[in-house]
């Protein structure tokens, strides 16, 4: 969509929001909250490519493959030389092409004294959370630029906002991913490409079973929370076509939120 010239409204409808023949690439998309993001892509007609370590069960295909759209899991570790090309490249050749990524891939690593956070912490998650993204990123720029389009959409955190305890690596990549999509914002968006971050807030997940599962902390999480509640994986799904679709060709450089309100309270 050319912004230069003038846009009537009368033009707009919700095949804005459609996906139909994308190519996505969704780093880590077979678990948790990147499951979410693949199957919601592939729902808006999207083929979906997903680099990825950890283990498959097959849900994620079947998922996708009740959809009617095309799904290619590949074991990737992308912190590894010439990986994030080769993930490209790969989507390129099995898809058809590539239009939107989404850095979801990342660790989280929590020590119970900061002083016990050392180099052997904090270099894996730097590599994972941040410098592979931004491999990614550059990789998916080169096509995006030749071609006039493309959208990255990086996956941040509410500690892209705020400190964080316990983990300083985690607070500091996710500061570092948030301040990585504007700076490609700001470098692509002349050509045709939006780059734009997802923050999900505290989520029902495997990841925080343990957090749930204790009146304590599940009851200091429910009250920062102005929803009440923790979010379901399927709240994220619509930001996520939202910002892969045209319907967000005026959106770049943008963290959306998705947190029920956390941050305001």
């Amino acid at each position: 969509m050319d912004y230069r010239v003038e846009r009537d409204i009368a033009d707009f409808s919700l095949d804005f929001f459609s996906l139909e023949g994308r190519r996505a690439i969704v780093t880590g998309g077979n678990r948790g909250l990147g499951q979410a993001y693949a199957v919601a892509l592939a729902k808006a007609g999207a083929d979906v490519f997903i680099p990825t370590i950890a283990p498959d069960d097959g849900r994620t295909s079947e998922l996708i493959a009740d959809t009617g759209r095309r799904c290619v899991i590949t074991t990737a570790d992308l912190t590894a030389d010439g990986v994030p090309a080769d993930a490209v490249r790969a989507c390129v050749d099995e898809l058809g092409g590539l239009d939107i990524v989404v850095n979801n891939a990342g660790i989280g690593i929590n020590v119970d004294d900061v002083r016990q956070f050392d180099r052997s912490k904090w270099d894996p998650m730097v590599a994972v959370n941040l410098t592979a993204a931004f491999d990614m990123s550059r990789e998916a720029a080169k096509v995006f630029m030749t071609q006039g389009s493309g959208k990255i959409i990086n996956v941040c955190s509410m500690f892209s906002f705020l400190g964080g305890q316990r983990s300083p690596a985690y607070a500091a990549t996710k500061h570092g991913i948030a301040g990585l999509t504007k700076a490609y914002a700001d470098e692509l968006g002349p050509f045709g490409i939006q780059v734009n971050g997802i923050a999900p807030g505290y989520f029902a997940t495997e990841l925080t079973t343990e957090t749930r599962a204790n009146p304590v902390t599940n009851k200091t999480v429910l009250d920062h929370i102005p929803a009440g509640e923790w979010g379901q994986t399927q709240d994220l799904m619509g930001a996520c076509v939202f910002l892969a679709s045209r319907a967000s060709n005026y959106v770049n450089g943008h963290v959306l939120a998705v947190d029920g309100g956390y941050l305001v309270r």
